[in-house]
């Protein structure tokens, strides 16, 4: 049975747009498939392996908050053995519950992500999955922040447990998409600031999503990256197209860059070998960065069905 229709929607719901921007609307739609995830959830629930990733998205979790004599009723679990044996008396740890879990989307909507060679632009699927990351904060009652990233200025969203937030968002969202295709922009200078007030802004232990090509990873963004992997938990959502995982079908090409014009071969093997080891060198530094600081990497590929992309959550 397919997603849409074992979630009761009508084909003209889950409509695709243009793919260069996204609608308001579809970014609405994005919360119906909160259901196919929980459906997703409950199956992975019986499974005899786990997956190697854990959930950001943990709803309201419970932070240690003292020791104390056991009393009759408590649960014999959270006894303190070590306190207990020292203590010669049973001494039981008591837990708070989290009041204040927040889930960051830091959202890159700049010039490298205006690119789509099959069903959409980076910047469209990005959009998607930011908003899908929105109604499952909302829906686990965590506090949904982001930050909109267009290549020259970061509008800022504080964490809000909020529908009215969440609108906000997703209609500046969509607003941003249809802006970025008229007047493309990047600077690695606006990239270090729009990444320093993620960092000044989420709180430690925050789960912050980071929606990206990563194709502007130097150095000065590997430290930034790296400061916010010390205090959070770090996902780094690497959308990529198709076409720039694997090379064109053999053939003569125009490519256009800056005013200037390039026609070059596809059909040669060094080619074919050189744009391969481009990307597979791109994802290795990707992998190798987020192995060395503890946090996720998680891929997505624009041609990808949304249903089929859910794993990552």
């Amino acid at each position: 049975m397919g997603i849409k229709s074992w979630l009761g929607i009508k084909n003209t719901a889950l409509q695709e747009g243009n793919g260069l921007s996204v609608s308001l609307e579809e970014l609405m739609n994005m919360r119906h498939y909160l259901a196919y995830i929980k459906r997703k959830k409950r199956k992975q629930t019986f499974s005899c392996q786990a997956g190697d990733i854990k959930s950001a998205f943990k709803g309201r979790g419970m932070e240690f908050e003292e020791i104390r004599a056991y009393n009759l009723g408590d649960d014999v679990r959270d006894i303190d053995w070590r306190v207990t044996a020292r203590k010669e008396i049973p001494y039981t740890k008591l837990y708070a519950e989290e009041k204040d879990h927040q889930i960051y989307v830091w959202l890159d909507l700049s010039a490298p992500m205006l690119f789509g060679s099959k069903k959409e632009l980076k910047a469209v699927t990005a959009s998607k999955i930011a908003a899908l990351l929105g109604w499952l904060a909302l829906e686990n009652k965590d506090r949904f922040g982001c930050i909109i990233y267009n290549g020259v200025e970061s509008y800022l969203y504080k964490p809000q447990n909020s529908r009215a937030q969440l609108l906000a968002i997703l209609k500046k969202i969509a607003q941003s998409g249809e802006r970025v295709l008229t007047s493309p922009a990047f600077g690695e200078e606006s990239l270090l600031k729009s990444l320093k007030l993620l960092e000044q802004s989420a709180k430690n232990k925050a789960g912050i999503f980071m929606l990206s090509d990563f194709s502007s990873m130097n150095d000065e963004v590997q430290k930034e990256l790296a400061a916010l992997s010390k205090k959070s938990k770090l996902y780094l959502i690497n959308v990529f197209d198709v076409l720039e995982e694997n090379p064109p079908k053999s053939g003569e090409y125009l490519a256009e860059y800056n005013g200037k014009r390039l026609i070059f071969d596809s059909a040669p093997k060094v080619y074919k070998y050189d744009y391969f080891t481009y990307f597979a060198n791109k994802r290795k530094r990707l992998r190798d960065f987020c192995k060395f600081f503890g946090c996720k990497l998680l891929e997505f590929r624009t041609d990808t069905n949304i249903s089929e992309g859910l794993k990552i959550l």
